[in-house]
């Protein structure tokens, strides 16, 4: 068991959905003057640990539930390829919550007490991911929790912790950063929907089909870009569009994602769509900070 393994069942390429709430957040706040570096940093720390927690926890449940099998087509899960033991996987699993929950209380200070039950929600759900009797990955519910967490929860307390209120922007922000974080999660239940079937795993594109799945992509990329139209109105502030520089990137997903056919195509669509989601946050950053 070594530390390559852990940074595996990690899964680096989807800590862009942690970073990009938390990165975007913290620019709505330095937007109106309110930049503060400490809870910005304790948000940053909670939203890494609670994507890792709920990783390792997707690594351990999956492999237990039988998703992870020899036919898997996506990249190779720590546990089920032997890499780590279920129990070791679980410990820690349980270890790095508990983690996430410590520092989360760093950010009391800053937006009172209600700020435990985000927390302890996130914690709750992040965990429910693909554990308990009713796993959100498994009953279609999985896109509605990443929309949430990794995005309007995400966005949102960043923002708050830091300014002290909420703003329509920030939600604005916040619904097309979860959006994009979403398209994530779409593309993988899209490459893993056969399966995923086989194991009873319900996710969107098992219940309601392949259609349906192109187009909630599709959907959630315009929305990222409608989202910064509006905000520059309400803020009268060009440089907010600065996202739209990305648009023919946005086409080519747009394109692109009916034709994957193999695991290779999906995994590489993947790739691309988490650099969306960089490029997207970044500008947007950029913009608001500018």
């Amino acid at each position: 068991m070594s530390l390559k393994s852990w940074i595996l069942a990690s899964r680096p390429k989807t800590l862009p959905a942690a970073i990009a709430p938390v990165l975007v957040g913290t620019s709505l706040a330095y937007h109106v003057g309110k930049f503060q570096l400490v809870p910005a940093s304790i948000c940053l720390l909670f939203a890494l640990l609670i994507q890792i927690a709920t990783n390792f926890a997707n690594d351990y449940f999956d492999f237990k539930k039988g998703a992870d099998k020899e036919d898997r087509i996506g990249p190779a899960r720590a546990v089920a390829s032997g890499l780590i033991g279920p129990e070791t996987m679980k410990r820690v699993t349980g270890v790095t919550f508990a983690i996430a929950f410590i520092v989360g209380l760093g950010l009391i200070p800053y937006g009172g007490w209600w700020l435990l039950a985000v927390g302890i929600s996130s914690i709750l759900c992040g965990y429910a991911y693909t554990a308990g009797p009713l796993p959100l990955a498994y009953v279609g519910l999985g896109d509605i929790f990443v929309l949430v967490f990794f995005g309007i929860v995400a966005v949102c307390c960043t923002f708050y912790v830091q300014v002290g209120f909420v703003s329509m922007d920030a939600f604005l922000a916040a619904t097309a950063i979860g959006g994009l974080s979403t398209n994530l999660l779409v593309v993988n239940n899209l490459r893993d929907v056969d399966t995923d079937r086989r194991a009873s795993k319900r996710t969107l594109v098992v219940r309601l089909g392949r259609v349906f799945s192109l187009w909630e992509y599709r959907l959630f990329l315009l929305w990222s870009q409608v989202a910064v139209v509006w905000m520059a109105f309400r803020l009268n502030d060009s440089w907010v569009q600065l996202p739209i520089l990305i648009l023919p990137f946005g086409i080519a997903l747009w394109i692109a994602l009916p034709k994957a056919q193999s695991a290779e195509d999906f995994n590489r669509l993947l790739a691309r769509t988490a650099l969306f989601l960089v490029l997207y946050s970044t500008t947007l950053s950029f913009g608001l900070m500018i």
